[in-house]
């Protein structure tokens, strides 16, 4: 069956850096395109990065560009994000999404807080 398992959050400090890590199974996952999302309390689930399957092209949001950067291991199955000079904004669930039916991830909670 399908899972998307997502790894690598925490508890950093405002500026810090995380990288999150989606491993992907039971679809050929070079063949869909994949995203990041996230959701913050009280707020509605938002788009945060994409990449096509083969990773030529990503697309982000305005909040983050310049700060997170998609990429993907197709060979690894695996859809990561860097994130950079995070913000005390940036707190939230990130969730993997992809598939041929969009299937989601249990979600990794990032906290930025001194």
């Amino acid at each position: 069956q399908v899972q998307l398992v997502e790894s690598g959050g925490g508890l950093v400090q405002p500026g810090g850096s995380l990288r999150l890590s989606c491993a992907a199974s039971g679809f050929t996952f070079s063949s869909y395109a994949m995203s990041w999302y996230r959701q913050a309390p009280g707020k509605e689930r938002e788009l945060v990065a994409a990449i096509t399957g083969a990773g030529g092209s990503t697309n982000y949001a305005d909040s983050v560009k310049g700060r997170f950067t998609i990429s993907r291991d197709n060979a690894k199955n695996t859809v990561y994000l860097q994130m950079n000079s995070l913000k005390p904004e940036d707190t939230a669930v990130y969730y993997c999404n992809g598939g041929p039916r969009y299937y989601w991830g249990q979600g990794t909670q990032v906290t930025v807080s001194s």
